[in-house]
């Protein structure tokens, strides 16, 4: 006996999305069969000129900066790659987010893998791009580095920003609320300052980290924003590390990652994975003389930033809130500057 139909809606459970199969974990293609996200054919694309935009600009940008590498040039490494890889990643961002709309995906947009790659190729481009402006315009000119680097962390933190507000806001794969972000008032003092609390054990636990680590690879991690000496150059310091880039850094590693991974892999998974991404990024500029030193300034800079890391994500999953996290991550690197300054002025005899 057939069953009769249901003219009042869909005969599935009331909390099963409609483009979602209750009985399986993979969305339904309401456009039929489409091809996959890294299938490389135009057929089936709802934005085809996007899909191909993004991969050829793309492998250029790839292969531009290999050449630059192999031929240690400044203008493929650091400029013309990154620029055509910023191209094509955000391209391939958009694409993404197409796609996987069309398909009913839980998480309507770019891989937080994609939109991070292509944050860091941006920044590539424009550090570049201002540095040489700067070494231009300021030349025979003595500017202490503290204004460069307040430079650098506030163009820096513009193009975090903007790429979220591009290829995230601006295709609707998340708001700036569901990312954590509203309104600075009361609520969000509290969080603010719930957050900073809880940046003196985690101090106390990254610095047992980092001794032990220090201690077996001998090696130590230079500072990004090293002491200065003076105090118009820690004021600087404090805008530039404990201001600019903690909120950058938070929208876009707790704000935006966490926010996209929780739907897909959940609270747990979201946080393991934007922890591992954020300290593997406070590793990608590291020099050194040679391999078996640069291999363990890597690793010390890497395990000894996954306490805060994986504090920075536990805040923002339980407030719900990006000023939590922002209030710890602006405390953590403010002590850590005081203390770098206090100790440049009263060094340690040994």
């Amino acid at each position: 006996m057939t069953r009769p139909l249901d003219l009042d809606g869909p005969d599935v459970p009331p909390d099963v999305p409609p483009d979602v199969s209750p009985d399986a974990s993979e969305p339904i293609d309401p456009a039929g069969s489409r091809p996959g996200l890294s299938t490389f054919t135009i057929e089936g694309r709802a934005a085809p000129g996007l899909f191909v935009v993004g991969w050829l600009a793309t492998i250029a940008g790839l292969a531009l900066v290999l050449i630059g590498a192999l031929a240690a040039s400044g203008l493929f490494l650091y400029f013309l790659g990154p620029l055509l890889l910023t191209v094509g990643l955000v391209a391939g961002a958009g694409n993404q987010a197409i796609e996987r709309r069309a398909r009913g995906f839980p998480y309507p947009g770019p891989s937080p893998y994609l939109v991070l790659a292509a944050t860091v190729a941006a920044v590539y481009v424009v550090a570049s791009s201002i540095g040489l402006i700067l070494q231009l315009t300021l030349r025979g000119v003595d500017v202490p580095d503290y204004w460069v680097n307040l430079i650098l962390v506030s163009l820096q933190a513009v193009v975090f920003i903007g790429i979220l507000r591009l290829t995230v806001v601006g295709t609707d794969a998340l708001s700036w609320a569901e990312m954590g972000w509203r309104r600075f008032d009361g609520s969000a003092l509290r969080d603010l300052l719930f957050g900073a609390t809880v940046a003196v054990p985690v101090i106390g636990l990254t610095s047992i980290v980092a001794y032990v680590l220090v201690s077996a690879f001998k090696v130590v991690p230079e500072s990004p924003l090293p002491p200065t000496g003076v105090a118009a150059g820690l004021v600087v310091q404090l805008i530039a590390g404990a201001v600019i880039a903690p909120i950058a850094e938070e929208a876009v590693f707790r704000g935006f990652a966490i926010s996209a991974w929780r739907r897909t892999v959940g609270e747990r998974g979201a946080i393991v994975r934007a922890s591992l991404v954020f300290a593997l990024a406070h590793v990608i500029n590291v020099s050194a003389d040679s391999l078996g030193e640069a291999s363990g300034l890597i690793v010390v800079g890497f395990a000894s930033r996954l306490p805060v890391a994986l504090a920075l994500g536990w805040l923002f999953i339980r407030t719900r809130s990006i000023w939590a996290p922002i209030g710890l991550h602006m405390t953590f690197n403010g002590i850590l500057l005081l203390v770098a300054e206090y100790y440049r002025a009263n060094p340690i005899a040994v």
